[in-house]
């Protein structure tokens, strides 16, 4: 009988010893920086010969890998053998497939340190967010393995007498998986092992940025006795291989996190059915937010400023959770933007791997370029604050900046920016303060600071966002523990990390016998 569910603790950088084994963990990563990671398909590794650097973002003449790049004849054979293995993978026992995962966290629990100095190499975290991006995909596979024993247990049904009755949750077929770089371990492990935990076999195609840390994962799932063929491994450019692992026939669902734009036209072209093709496909998407912390006239201004400095400027604003825009009753406004930017002007930017870093580089040159031109749009929509500047120009380092008295209908304020930008929003009253929360497209994560239970209840009843946060930041949920994903154009409603997500990689299959 396994234990209940308890979430991975983070680590106690203060610690001399933690602090000591992290270090000792980012050199042993960067002696193995600049290798080559193959095609994998079937088990069979695969050099194509066509080669993408990743690039550590703090240090961008620093190579952290070289990973090979599929097309579409090895997208194709990819499928081919998902679904050949599949035919045997979706037989075996539910209790063996939750093993391999309970193994796989063991394993990566054994190697935490050494994980999450790949995080900070490949995508630009720094240790407390690293080392969370570690637990998180801890977590995720000891709690979908503990689903999937839930499910495949004895369903209860209404009895009647003269019949025996039962409920299965089966197996999908082909998954396309397509993780995002921002949470790079986590997300790409919760996507990956809730598919093939319910007994679906998997593409991966990972974020090109962060395609090493994907590959680590791969090679994980092997030593964790995952099956060849259960997990595909096929890094390439979305333009050669996306549409085309959607569009296909033998492609039953779609597990997606990224982009609005690139989450819809996956969700447009998954409608269109393909010759031969039997079912209609699933897309499970989540595409982002412009979220917003919100602001009462009673409350702790302290807490509501930590909230605000934390959920804005934690891994540099890269998280879809991210607060964006803080809005505040006009009757604290003035305190509360003091307040962030005495706090914001305390973060040091710097390389993540030192231990005094707080605020480390964007992902890539895109963002980089990106952010730069929404500043720029910021200056124009509303008053710099702080920042707006970058930071040591060997690596993709942009100041945490806040711009002040921004219009709710502001690009800035309407727009995902996806970068250290936080745009104060001023409101007369706290209805106003919701009518702005709610204006955006998105609905994923949002936070109220009050201490009136009147206003409290009234968000709770009438400010939409998928996972609302009282007193306390918008960042930083917990699996289990905050089932995520947003509304509208947040995506498709899936609660990563709840008891109901594995249902969107099963099918439901009743029997009934006449006694």
């Amino acid at each position: 009988m396994r234990e209940e569910f308890v979430n991975e603790p983070f680590s106690n950088f203060k610690d001399e010893k933690t602090a000591q084994a992290y270090d000792e963990a980012l050199k042993k990563v960067e002696a193995e920086l600049g290798q080559t990671y193959p095609v994998v398909i079937g088990g069979e590794k695969i050099e194509t010969g066509s080669l993408l650097d990743s690039i550590n973002p703090a240090d961008t003449k620093q190579v952290v890998g070289r990973v090979h790049q599929a097309d579409r004849e090895l997208a194709e054979r990819a499928i081919q053998t998902a679904s050949d293995t599949f035919k045997t993978w979706r037989t075996m026992a539910p209790e063996s497939r939750a093993r391999c995962l309970f193994k796989a966290a063991a394993i990566m629990r054994r190697r935490k340190h050494e994980f999450s100095a790949w995080l900070t190499f490949e995508s630009g975290k720094n240790r407390a967010e690293a080392d969370a991006d570690t637990a998180e995909a801890i977590d995720f596979m000891e709690f979908y393995a503990r689903e999937m024993l839930r499910l495949h247990a004895p369903q209860p049904l209404t009895r009647l007498a003269d019949e025996d009755n039962e409920l299965y949750y089966m197996p999908l077929g082909v998954g396309i998986v397509i993780p995002p770089w921002n949470f790079p371990l986590a997300i790409m492990a919760g996507m990956t092992t809730a598919a093939l935990v319910s007994g679906n076999t998997v593409v991966l195609k990972p974020a090109s940025p962060t395609a090493v840390i994907a590959a680590k994962f791969v090679e994980l799932l092997e030593e964790a006795g995952v099956p060849a063929g259960v997990v595909n491994f096929l890094p390439g450019p979305g333009g050669e291989i996306g549409d085309y692992l959607v569009e296909h026939p033998l492609t039953r669902f779609i597990s997606f996190t990224g982009s609005r734009d690139v989450g819809l036209r996956i969700n447009e072209r998954a409608a269109k059915t393909a010759p031969g093709q039997k079912w209609i496909k699933r897309v499970i998407a989540e595409m982002g937010g412009k979220d917003s912390i919100v602001v009462d006239s009673d409350s702790d201004l302290d807490l509501a400023a930590e909230a605000i400095t934390a959920s804005a400027f934690g891994f540099s604003g890269q998280k879809c959770s991210a607060c964006s825009r803080a809005i505040v009753h006009e009757d604290v406004y003035d305190t509360v933007l003091e307040k962030v930017t005495a706090l914001t002007k305390q973060l040091r930017i710097g390389n993540p791997a030192e231990a005094a870093s707080h605020i480390g580089p964007v992902v890539d040159a895109n963002a980089y370029r990106k952010i730069q031109e929404y500043i720029e749009i910021g200056k124009q929509e509303g008053r710099l604050v702080t920042g707006g500047g970058t930071g040591d120009p060997s690596g993709y380092f942009i100041e945490p900046t806040i711009f002040a008295d921004v219009d709710s209908q502001a690009r800035i304020a309407q727009e995902e920016i996806f970068g250290p930008v936080v745009a104060f929003i001023k409101a007369s009253s706290f209805d106003e303060a919701l009518e702005f929360a709610n204006n955006t497209d998105y609905g994923l994560t949002g936070a109220v600071i009050s201490r009136s239970r009147e206003n409290l209840e009234k968000a709770r009843r009438e400010f939409f966002a998928g996972n609302l946060y009282f007193n306390r930041k918008c960042t930083g949920a917990l699996v289990g523990v905050h089932p995520f994903g947003g509304f509208n154009m947040s995506g498709t409603d899936s609660k990563a990390g709840g008891r109901d997500y594995l249902l969107l990689f099963t099918q439901a299959k009743l029997v009934s016998e006449k006694m």
